[in-house]
Formats: C-alpha cells, structure tokens, sequence
C-alpha cells in the first residue's frame, strides 16, 4: 500500500487501500544496521492453495469453510476452526491486496522483487496458524493470490483494477468480517514510498461507536509488533498510531468528502453502507520500497516476527481485565506488609 501525500495509483488501476486509496508521506530515513539473515526455518501458515468454487478449502491440510461462495472468489472470505481449545472468539485477518491487484512492489537488498500482496498473505497465513492453535476461530479476506470480492466487468480495466474495483474488493472484506461475527478486525498490509522511507504505523479510526476499543488495538498491535522487530536488531522507526482519517488522499470528490479507509470507516449514505462492525485497526510493519525493510518483510522470519506479535496483541486484546489488585488476598496482604514497620525490610524489595 502507497503512502504519500499526493495520489500515488494510476488512472484505472489501484495498488492501496480506498480512502482514498493511499496514506501518509513519512519523512523518515535512518541509517540501517547491517541486515540480519533469513531464518530457513518452516512456515507456520499455508500458502496461495486454490479451494476451488467448493464451501470447504484447505490451507497446507486445513479445512476451511467458505462463508459464501457465490459473493467472494475462490479461496476468499474463508472460516478456519481453532486447532487447539476454543475461545469461542472469532478473529477477522484481511491480507491486504491480491490477485490483479499486487499492491505496492519494491525489491530486497538483493535485488529480488515483492508483491506486497504476497508479503500479506504470508504473514496473514502465519498469524491465522499461531491464533488457531491458541483456541481462536479465525476467519481469512483470502487463501490464496485472488481478489476478496467476485469481479465484473466494471471493476477492471486493461488487466488492473478500477477505482470501483478496488473500492468493491476492499468493502468486501468488511462485509466478510460481518458476516463471519467477527470480535475484531486486523488489516495486514506493507507500506511504499520514496527509498528512504521507512517504519511501522498503525491506523484506527476514531469515528466509530467502539472508537476507544479502534484505539487501544492499535496500539498493542503498533507496540507489539515495533518492539518484536526491533528485538531483532532491525531498529525499525516508530510512525506511531494514527487515525485513519489523516491516512490518505482521495481520487473522487466523493472519497474525498468520505475522509476514511474504507476498511475502517462508517457508513455514509450515498457512498459506502457496508462498514465493519467490530473493532479494527490496520498495521503496515514495514516499507516495501525500502530495501532493508523489504528484505525482512519478503523473508521467513521477518513474516513469523510479525506474526507472533500480531497474536500477542490478539490475545491481549481480547484477553478479559486483569483483576482489580485490591480484590487480591495476596495483594492486599503485601501492601499490609509494605505499610508496616515491622515488615517494610523484608518485604521493601519485593
């Protein structure tokens, strides 16, 4: 997904998110460390399996459920069980981009080209694994290398999306985590600029019902997974998090009067109706356009980083308050201790 101040698609064709389709310029451009190496080690995800037009697909021998076959393409809008336990929760991963639709494309320090869509699906595929196994119900904008939405004639031109087109394919997904129940919404997506723009930014959008809930998962997302990053050594720049309504620039008047990603944005009447009905937020870890950062988004290990912290902040999200520590004996009888005279040596250091 482009992010720059001007609009950055091509007059029929769309390569970002529909805000208006693009986010903010970042000034950002710091020095790198030395890149660190791949890990070799398996994929925790499937990748880019074909279901077919069949309600059930399977991902590296998962089954699926496909939520409704005959509104989204083949191996699109797919429900997978948990794998372990359940939480009785279901969890929303949009893999941003797909099928004619590649989004924003960069290169490796090495030369070696990125799809973005591609990097998307990967780290989405990861993420559904880790939350299965965690006892989530998780359900997938897509399996494979396709658009979410079934397209017609209208939502291409010459081969590439339409404005329409990608503006169906991204209301799609949300009308998929509506269908699906979903508890909450996580888009996944890369970032693209100039080659000295880079770092992790994560959009909410403030004008919803659950905007404080909008908020607080971006932040665990944004927090989790900067600091999963840069525990790698890869001292990856904090753009913070953001609403989704400073994210853009629009390619309509319509959109632009709209001023929200679609993906994360109300209703307005007359232009969008579909909007998501559970908290989201929308991540984009890092610059495809940025050779550094894209070799760590193209590689194994880099996608199993995010991953894993995009769980963590999954399950920290939905993981019930922590107790009141008042209402702990155990609390309450070190706070007496702490209080006391008697106590305070022995117990000052604990």
């Amino acid at each position: 997904m482009p992010r720059r101040g001007a609009t950055a698609l091509v007059e029929g064709g769309v390569a970002a998110l529909v805000l208006g389709m693009v986010l903010i310029l970042t000034p950002t451009g710091q020095a790198r460390p030395p890149a660190h190496p791949a890990s070799s080690g398996p994929r925790a995800g499937g990748r880019d399996e074909d279901t077919g037009g069949d309600t059930t697909g399977e991902v590296d021998g998962w089954a699926g459920q496909a939520i409704d076959p005959a509104l989204f393409s083949p191996g699109a809008c797919m429900a997978f069980a948990p794998t372990s336990g359940d939480r009785h929760e279901t969890v929303f991963l949009d893999a941003g981009h797909g099928g004619i639709d590649p989004g924003a494309v960069g290169s490796t320090e090495g030369g070696q080209p990125i799809d973005e869509a591609a990097v998307n699906l990967a780290v989405q595929l990861d993420t559904m694994a880790i939350l299965r196994g965690q006892g989530y119900r998780v359900v997938v904008s897509r399996t494979q290398d396709t658009t979410v939405t079934k397209l017609t004639p209208g939502d291409t031109s010459g081969g590439i999306l339409t404005v329409q087109g990608a503006f169906n394919d991204v209301a799609a997904r949300d009308v998929c985590a509506n269908m699906a129940g979903a508890d909450v919404l996580i888009g996944i997506y890369m970032d693209s600029g100039d080659p000295w723009n880079a770092g992790c930014v994560t959009g909410y959008d403030a004008d919803r019902p659950f905007s404080a809930a909008n908020l607080r998962l971006a932040t665990l997302l944004q927090d989790d997974v900067l600091g999963a990053l840069n525990a790698q050594g890869y001292d990856i720049p904090d753009e913070g998090v953001l609403p989704d309504t400073v994210l853009g620039s629009a390619l309509t008047g319509a959109a632009l009067a709209y001023g929200h990603l679609i993906l994360l944005g109300p209703a307005q009447a007359g232009y969008f109706s579909t909007p998501s009905q559970m908290p989201g937020a929308l991540i984009e870890p890092l610059f495809v356009t940025d050779p550094f950062e894209g070799s760590i988004a193209v590689s194994a290990h880099g996608q199993q980083v995010i991953a894993s912290a995009l769980a963590e902040a999954v399950n920290q999200y939905l993981s019930p308050p922590a107790a009141n520590p008042a209402a702990n004996p155990a609390t309450d009888l070190r706070n007496l201790r702490l209080a006391s005279p008697l106590y305070g040596p022995l117990w000052s250091g604990l």
